[in-house]
């Protein structure tokens, strides 16, 4: 698939204004943001390929990467990860959203390659700054830090949705109950996990710099 750029994005990077991507926007781009779709649409400023990664935007230039319910589609999961470390900023910052893997629905989508836990984004984590249960870092040289993580709990039903939200309070109170519920879901679906991170570039003489 041919990358198309329906912008100037030269001008757009040096108005001086913050970059800022919103990854498969679809028909609900925030305005300010660049859309950027597999879907040639109206409010779609460039129409790629997200498996192919992001070529089209420069190492170290944007400022915020937001990914709605994007990851899940993607084959290259870790390539992904990869791009977005590449072309933020050292003080740049990703917000992403994906399925919880008790979330019934997320296994009727077919294009989903995949579920979340809360564990999947410290992978990539340091084992010092990762959760009380360490996951391996070593499958990959890629390097986030985790600013925060919240599991969304909702329901689509009126009638479940206030006791679902008031559940999920108490659960992101703390990241000891994050773990707890993780453990032990108690039969209560989550939706979806909130993720907010920044890269680790690599710095001088070749080590991680936060």
């Amino acid at each position: 698939m041919e990358t198309r750029i329906k912008i100037n994005l030269d001008e757009v990077m040096s108005c001086g204004e913050p970059v800022v991507l919103e990854l498969g926007c679809g028909t609900r781009k925030t305005p300010g943001r660049i859309g950027v779709d597999c879907v040639d649409l109206p409010e779609v400023d460039i129409v790629a390929d997200l498996e192919a990664g992001l070529d089209f935007m420069p190492d170290n230039s944007v400022d915020e990467i937001h990914a709605e319910h994007v990851l899940e589609h993607l084959e290259n999961f870790e390539g992904m990860m990869r791009e977005i470390c590449r072309v933020l900023k050292a003080s740049g910052t990703c917000r992403v959203r994906v399925p919880h893997f008790t979330n019934p629905y997320a296994y009727s989508d077919y294009t989903h390659k995949r579920v979340f836990g809360l564990y999947t984004f410290h992978y990539f984590v340091d084992e010092a700054h990762q959760l009380r249960r360490k996951v391996p870092s070593h499958y990959t040289d890629v390097r986030i830090r985790i600013l925060s993580q919240r599991l969304i709990f909702r329901s689509p039903f009126k009638l479940g949705n206030m006791g679902r939200k008031l559940f999920g309070r108490m659960i992101n109170c703390c990241t000891w109950m994050q773990e707890h519920y993780e453990a032990n879901p108690w039969h209560v679906p989550c939706h979806a996990i909130e993720v907010i991170f920044a890269p680790v570039k690599p710095g001088a003489g070749g080590e991680l710099s936060l």
